[in-house]
């Protein structure tokens, strides 16, 4: 009995880490959807804006966690795709919204692992208006910052046996004048921790 009560307990502790980005924040922002310029302190305590930090086609904006597994499981990937498109006028920028994570923990996961700004998202203001929900969780925008692409950064944690590169597939789309063929696809990740 005792087994079964702790394998119970584990399972509950997994579904309350990975979440589906429609379980808790709802939004009418949706792809087509012109994303108003915001205003954002990076880690630096510098204000940053969206339209000074994307690039000339276009940010990824991605929600990030200095402690969610799956975020460490795709670090090497998010900075791939960073170097990747800055080439391409595409710029990546970092959000965290998480409320439980101290800036020492964010600021040193960030200087490990990115070499593009991570801003803090006090109060969960963006996370909201965009419906954010989990982390990582991809908003990609135009050089207009109309919603292009939103979800996750592709369809395996592991990275191991990767067959739909989602957000790479939309990029390419769109910065060669194609239509994007999936616009979004369900993140999956780490619930973001809202201010209560």
């Amino acid at each position: 009995m005792n087994r079964l009560r702790i394998l119970l307990t584990v399972v509950f502790a997994i579904f309350a880490l990975v979440s589906f980005s429609k379980v808790n924040a709802r939004s009418d922002f949706a792809i087509g959807a012109t994303l108003e310029n915001f205003k954002l302190f990076d880690i630096n305590g510098k204000e940053q804006t969206l339209n000074n930090l994307k690039g000339k086609n276009g940010a990824i904006m991605v929600f990030l966690s200095a402690q969610c597994p799956v975020v460490k499981g795709y670090d090497e990937r998010i900075s791939k795709l960073a170097e990747d498109y800055k080439a391409k006028g595409v710029n990546v920028i970092g959000i965290n919204a998480n409320s439980t994570e101290p800036m020492e923990q964010v600021k040193a996961h960030a200087a490990k692992n990115y070499k593009f700004p991570v801003l803090i998202d006090k109060g969960n203001v963006l996370a909201n208006k965009l419906g954010a929900n989990v982390t990582p969780e991809i908003f990609y925008v135009s050089a207009k910052n109309v919603l292009l692409y939103h979800g996750a950064i592709d369809n395996d944690r592991s990275g191991k046996t990767i067959t739909d590169n989602y957000l790479r597939d939309a990029l390419e789309s769109s910065l060669s004048g194609k239509a994007i063929a999936k616009t979004s696809a369900n993140a999956f990740g780490c619930s973001i921790k809202r201010v209560e």
